[in-house]
Formats: C-alpha cells, structure tokens, sequence
C-alpha cells in the first residue's frame, strides 16, 4: 500500500458509535427475547443450546510454512510476486492446490490491469446458509520491489491456514464460508473492486459481512482493529482483550485495502492490521513492546519484505484472532450490522477493466 497521504479521521463519529451499539444492542435483546418465547412446563428444566464450537488454535508454524513457500516463489521469479508477474500466478497455484486438496470449490475470476491478467482466488466450502455469507480475504500479490511477505503474505497465509482449518475440523457453520485472495491490490484494489462491481446486487446482499486481513505480522507490530462494523470490531477487541492485549482503532488504512470496495455497497467489513508506514510512539512501544520511533513496518514495500521481516508473535495472535472471528461470525454467535456503507454513502467504481500506468500505485488507495 502507498504511503498515506495525511491521517484520515476515524471511521465513526461518537453518535454515530452510539446510534450503531443502541441498533446492535436492540437487535441482540430482540434475538434474546425471541429464543426465550417459549414456555416451559412447571417443574421441567428449560433446554440449553449447545455451545458453540470454539476456534481451533491456528498452527503459526504452518503459517510460517505457507510463507516460506512464498519467499521461494518470489526467489524463483525475480525477486516479487507482484501483479502480471510469474511469482503472482504461482502464489495463486499454490494457495489453490491446497485449498483444492482440501475440499473446497475454487473459482478463478479473471481481471486485466496494466495490460496484464490479473486473478482473484475464491474458495467456497460446503454448506451453510447461502443467504448468509461470511467472507474472509487478504490480498495476494506484492509490490514489484520485493518479495511482500508481511504485505500481504501475512494475511494471505493466515486466511489460508485458517480455511485449511476448517476442512482439518470437519466445521459445519450455520452460515456459508467463502475465502478470498485478491489480485492487483497494489494498483489500487483492483481486484476486489472487480469482484465487488461483477456482483449482482442479490449477490451482494447474501454477504453478511467481509473480513480483511492485511499486514498482520509487522516486525514493530500494533495491533489495530477495524471499527467499521460494530458487531465485528467486538468480536476482536474482546478476543484480545480476554488476553491481556491492548488494541487500537485502525486508522492508517481506512479505505486502502481491499474491505473498502465492500463497504463502498453497504457491506459489513472487519479486519486487523498491525502497521506500516507510521510511526510508533511511545506510548504504543510501551503497551505494545517494540521501538518508539520507528516504522511499524521498515520494511514496508522494500525487498527486505522477506521471513525475516516478521513478528511471530503478532502472526501468532493474529491468526488466532483471525479463526476466532471466523468462527463466531459463521456460528451465528455474532450478527453483524445490515450494512457499513461509511459516511459518504459512496458505491465503488465502474465494472470496466481498470489501467494504471505501470509502476504506479494511486496514492491513498491501496496497502
């Protein structure tokens, strides 16, 4: 993603914050109220519901595996996996093999960009509610300086792992999973815009909410949650919070990454991030740990973007929360809002191919 241009304002207003958990809170008390309308016999025990069945622990050294495996990919390409390169098409076969194997129905949507095939990767598994689709995605390709193993091997590789996880635990989810990895989001989202603006607005509407998973594995990590949805940004900020860890507000990528042409049509989205460009201060070294005055990420778009570019721990919890938010969502535990559209209202661009001069990157558009 290209460095920002000036800081954005967050997300939601505090009434709009409030207007949104009194809807949320409504929507919960009215679900409450509805599973408990039936009456129960005197001297019987009312039913419990089964619990719902928790997120598996996400193996970091499996996602560390499906990162080396891009770090060879890219050696073996010159060096990148970057859109219209060898090293992109092969990220895709690999990541598609696995899921393949695994029991999923894969698509590959075609796009063009720079004069270039692009392609989005979708992996669909069996069963759930079609009418409630839960998405989760990460972008694929690199920029052309580098490797791009924290951007974006990181979310690629944990949404990976955690799809793999799905099929490992058999997981029979109330509503429909659907993974994504997107192409030439380094150009300005041009893969997830295609993917969004091909939709048929019916289409749109059985998306219950999108989840973004972009450089969540920064060596000077800050762990930032999105607050777009609201029911989405609880499910994560409680996740870490129940284990001692500090979030923040997201605000370096808003709109830079691949949820926004999502939420452009009214969409749900959520996602984690853990930095790039800016700086940590103080006062995040001290909550988070890591160095005060610089980068989140030095090694942001640079070649040393490699294996050695990346803070397992953040991977760690990352992936895990990642699972989690799965999990909750898909389970029925959590209902996200009926669309986060975002203040202006705005839908995303038009459905024809996108061109960017090659080697550019629109400024304040992508990760």
């Amino acid at each position: 993603m290209p460095t920002p241009v000036g800081q954005r304002p967050s997300r939601r207003t505090p009434l709009r914050r409030a207007v949104l958990g009194a809807g949320l809170a409504g929507v919960l008390a009215a679900g409450l109220l509805t599973s408990t309308a039936a009456p129960v016999a005197a001297g019987t025990t009312a039913p419990t519901a089964a619990p719902t069945a928790a997120a598996p622990n996400i193996s970091v050294a499996n996602v560390r595996a499906h990162l080396s495996q891009f770090q060879s990919i890219a050696a073996a390409n010159g060096g990148n996996r970057a859109h219209g390169r060898p090293g992109y098409k092969a990220s895709i076969d690999y990541v598609k093999g696995k899921l393949d194997a695994a029991g999923f129905t894969t698509s590959l949507q075609q796009f063009t960009a720079n004069g270039a095939v692009g392609y989005n990767l979708i992996a669909d598994w069996p069963g759930g509610d079609t009418n409630r689709v839960i998405m989760a995605g990460a972008h694929l390709d690199s920029v052309g300086s580098g490797p791009g193993i924290n951007d974006n091997g990181s979310g690629s590789a944990a949404v990976l792992e955690t799809a793999l996880a799905v099929a490992r635990e058999g997981y029979r989810p109330d509503r429909h999973l659907r993974f994504a990895w997107w192409g030439a989001e380094e150009l300005g989202l041009v893969g997830s815009r295609h993917y969004v603006n091909n939709l048929s607005s019916t289409n749109r509407s059985r998306i219950a909410a999108y989840l973004n998973f972009d450089m969540i594995a920064s060596p000077n990590a800050g762990y930032f949650v999105y607050d777009d949805d609201p029911a989405i940004e609880k499910v994560f900020k409680d996740w870490f919070a129940a284990r001692g860890v500090p979030t923040e507000i997201e605000t370096e990528g808003d709109g830079r990454s691949d949820h926004a042409p999502f939420k452009n049509v009214g969409v749900p989205v959520g996602g984690l991030f853990t930095g790039a460009g800016r700086i940590k201060t103080s006062a995040q070294a001290q909550k988070w740990g890591g160095t005060a005055g610089r980068s989140f990420d030095p090694c942001y778009h640079s070649s040393c973007d490699t294996t050695a570019n990346l803070n397992d721990t953040a991977l760690d919890r990352n992936s895990d929360a990642l699972a989690h938010g799965v999990w909750t969502l898909s389970s029925g535990a959590a209902t996200p809002s009926s669309g986060s559209s975002g203040s202006s209202g705005r839908t995303s661009g038009n459905t024809a191919d996108v061109s960017t001069p090659v080697g550019t990157r629109p400024r304040g558009l992508a990760f």
